[in-house]
């Protein structure tokens, strides 16, 4: 295991620290001084290659980590960035400039870097600084960005209502006089988000891998069967953009379990919640839906690679 170090604001202490290979080091007033501190404190300990990371963001994933490790054999810093979802605008004076959004990149951490030039470049460094990609940049180097592809899947799904069923929606037990007929439990959200993610994977559909006339797959839980494809997902380095949700009912409400289903498929899917969109339709009483004989699901997700 590789040394762990973890820096503290000047005015903090960590207590009861047990765990082998982590040394605690006292932080600055800013992280760049933070930064500066810690990197100080490694460089007699003949280090070739530092992540740094922000503990505001504690769950980064372990494929990120192994991707970066792999890019920094042949680069010498390596930043993780998303692409900006909002429109951007640029201030100078008093005049407001629209920016190309296509071409803002929203750097992450951890950020990665060869030890020694990395010191280097802090040791010559005088002025603030919000990360230490832009020390590379100061330097006027060039920073080359592996370009993601986005892809776009469409799910969908509807099962009839019957007495003495548990309802299941978006991975919840939901209080409600009937359940969802189906081979497995029915889940309608769960089931929509697989079709949506294989759609965008271009991996074929939730029937190909659970097909309905097996007795191995019967009364399954749409938790399980949601499994695979989020390994799928990893394995082949895709992440979610987002997720939109339209949930097709009279009822139950959809405003009264909103934040419950959110929060599940945010545990499911290992995303934040801010990536989730839920939203609730009727059908205005029309057909089986409206007459609450059957709950409906579309979803859309985005995913990027």
């Amino acid at each position: 295991m590789s040394d762990c170090f973890i820096l503290l604001s000047a005015n903090k202490k960590i207590k009861n620290v047990s765990y082998k290979n982590i040394d605690v080091i006292k932080g600055g007033t800013e992280r760049h001084n933070s930064t500066q501190n810690a990197l100080n404190y490694l460089k007699n300990k003949k280090i070739k290659n530092v992540f740094i990371h922000d503990a505001a963001r504690p769950n980064l994933s372990i494929k990120l980590l192994h991707r970066l490790k792999k890019e920094l054999k042949k680069n010498n810093a390596v930043v993780p960035y998303l692409k900006s979802e909002n429109s951007v605008k640029y201030k100078i004076k008093n005049k407001i400039n629209n920016l190309d959004r296509n071409k803002i990149l929203l750097t992450q951490t951890p950020q990665c870097f060869n030890f020694q030039e990395l010191f280097n470049l802090y040791k010559s460094n005088k002025e603030k600084i919000t990360d230490e990609a832009s020390l590379y940049l100061r330097k006027n180097e060039d920073l080359n960005y592996l370009k993601s592809n986005t892809y776009y899947g469409i799910g969908f799904d509807i099962h009839r209502l019957i007495k003495n069923k548990k309802l299941f929606l978006g991975g919840v037990k939901i209080p409600f006089h009937s359940g969802l007929k189906g081979h497995s439990d029915g889940d309608v959200i769960l089931h929509a988000i697989i079709d949506g993610l294989l759609g965008a994977m271009r991996k074929s559909d939730i029937g190909t891998l659970f097909p309905s006339n097996s007795n191995k797959f019967k009364n399954i839980k749409s938790k399980n069967m949601l499994k695979p494809v989020v390994n799928l997902l990893n394995d082949n380095n895709f992440f979610i953009n987002n997720i939109d949700i339209n949930l097709i009912c009279e009822n139950p409400k959809v405003s009264k379990i909103k934040g419950k289903i959110i929060k599940s498929l945010s545990d499911l899917l290992f995303i934040d919640r801010s990536l989730i969109n839920l939203k609730g339709k009727t059908v205005e009483k029309l057909g089986i839906i409206g007459k609450e004989q059957a709950i409906a699901c579309e979803v859309i997700c985005s995913i990027s690679k």
